[in-house]
């Protein structure tokens, strides 16, 4: 079974402490060779992902940081972020996997939803959320994500009363999960086989929000026949 490299953690180490770009051009071809291995576990993930899901498109995120607006003038992320699209429009969602020294991850959901998806979530969770609610507190599904995270406006967003019965799910900005992994679970030969699976329990969530965000107010399909 393909699993990850155990000195991918290493050169990260070694990295967070010397990320200059002297040091990463002297160490650059083991970097590209463990880019490489990364790809591939990539691959496997979504190959695992399209027998129960339809993925649209893999990426892996460039080790290369903007640095342009930050106070962090480091040039190198300390990390190798991926992400999975499911196909759009009818499918919504998205997975991520964070590889990290101790500080690995596994997220899913909406991080950035546009204004009008929001809105339409927004208005389906003013109208009725115990749909929601009772999948989130399924006993299984909160053994693999937990609970509900991500940012959320201070009161309640315009237009929506912050007297609501449904306030806590409404005034969120992103509807995420995230599941924390140690070093040892990321290395492990069987962690493909954990990401899949995290990845399979998600999907009540994932057709609840798509079930919302391919119909209007009425219920209605958007979808073109």
């Amino acid at each position: 079974m393909l699993s990850l490299n155990t000195e991918l953690f290493s050169f990260f180490s070694k990295l967070k402490q010397n990320n200059n770009r002297e040091w990463f051009q002297a160490n650059k071809a083991e970097f590209k060779i463990l880019e490489g291995e990364v790809k591939l576990f990539m691959k496997e993930i979504e190959q695992r992902l399209q027998i129960h899901d339809k993925i649209e498109k893999a990426k892996i995120f460039r080790i290369y940081r903007d640095v342009r607006f930050s106070k962090n003038k480091t040039p190198y992320k300390n990390h190798f972020g991926m992400a999975f699209h499911r196909e759009k429009p009818a499918l919504r969602g998205g997975y991520y996997l964070h590889l990290e020294p101790e500080k690995s991850f596994l997220g899913v959901g909406f991080w950035a939803p546009n204004p009008k998806d929001l809105f339409r979530i927004r208005k389906e969770l003013e109208f009725d959320a115990d749909e929601l609610r009772t999948l989130m507190a399924d006993t299984n599904f909160k053994k693999y994500w937990g609970d509900l995270q991500g940012d959320e406006v201070k009161t309640a967003p315009k237009g929506f009363s912050k007297e609501h019965s449904n306030i806590d799910l409404i005034r969120k900005k992103q509807y995420t999960f995230h599941k924390q992994l140690n070093d040892d679970q990321v290395m492990s030969k069987y962690f493909l086989d954990l990401v899949d699976e995290h990845f399979m329990q998600i999907r009540p969530f994932f057709d609840y929000m798509s079930s919302v965000l391919t119909t209007d107010l009425n219920g209605e399909s958007l979808l073109r026949e």
